[in-house]
């Protein structure tokens, strides 16, 4: 998270329509769409102002480092609602003060657990989901990384409804795709301050997917 600005401004629409591209794409090639997201955001890394990589890292030229696409780790799942008050949680940062969150419910990962599904209480709101995983400080940023952030445009879509389910909005399960998880602005530059995941977003599994350490 940071000030705004201008280049802040284009940076989320950048963004925004990477993510638009990467949803297309990925409803017949999840793998092609990997692809792409690396190679645009990897761009965007390297050239775009608002970058969080100061100036001279390395891996503006190089990319980020990140795992080969494994299908197996592409999920979907619908919310399981949370009863009333069932969590709520207020993060402190540098750049935007405080950032408060209201647990929405859980969302099951056949074979890796569970993970709480927030909504950001402010202006406009949005869907986050951050993941901790086994290996969060040894093969990935140790704070844990993100995988959905809607306000900021990072949205994998949604799946196809179940024929099954009621077709109420909001109904249809959530794509989970953990080869999307990358590491907040905060992990490239201390200057930035970013909600970290809670305890009800850690997996015991190491996931060797998504953005790494090296």
């Amino acid at each position: 998270m940071g000030e705004g600005s201008p280049a802040l401004l284009d940076w989320r629409r950048r963004t925004a329509d990477l993510y638009a591209d990467v949803r297309l794409t990925a409803a017949t090639d999840p793998a092609g769409a990997h692809a792409l997201w690396r190679t645009g955001r990897d761009a965007m890394m390297a050239t775009h102002p608002a970058s969080p990589l100061v100036p001279g890292d390395p891996r503006r030229a190089s990319g980020l480092p990140c795992a080969p696409y494994d299908d197996s780790l592409r999920f979907t799942a619908v919310i399981e609602p949370a009863t009333a008050g069932a969590g709520a949680f207020t993060a402190t940062t540098g750049t935007d003060g405080d950032v408060g969150f209201e647990r929405l419910g859980t969302l099951t990962l056949c074979g890796l657990g569970r993970l709480d599904a927030w909504w950001l209480t402010g202006y406009g709101g949005g869907l986050w989901v951050p993941v901790r995983d086994g290996g969060s400080g040894s093969l990935s940023y140790g704070g844990g990384r993100y995988l959905l952030d809607t306000v900021k445009g990072a949205d994998l879509g949604a799946a196809p409804r179940d024929p099954a389910r009621s077709a109420a909005p909001g109904d249809a399960p959530l794509v989970l795709d953990l080869n999307f998880l990358y590491a907040p602005s905060c992990a490239h530059d201390p200057r930035w301050a970013c909600p970290l995941a809670p305890p009800g977003n850690r997996l015991d599994a190491v996931l060797t997917a998504g953005e790494l350490l090296d």
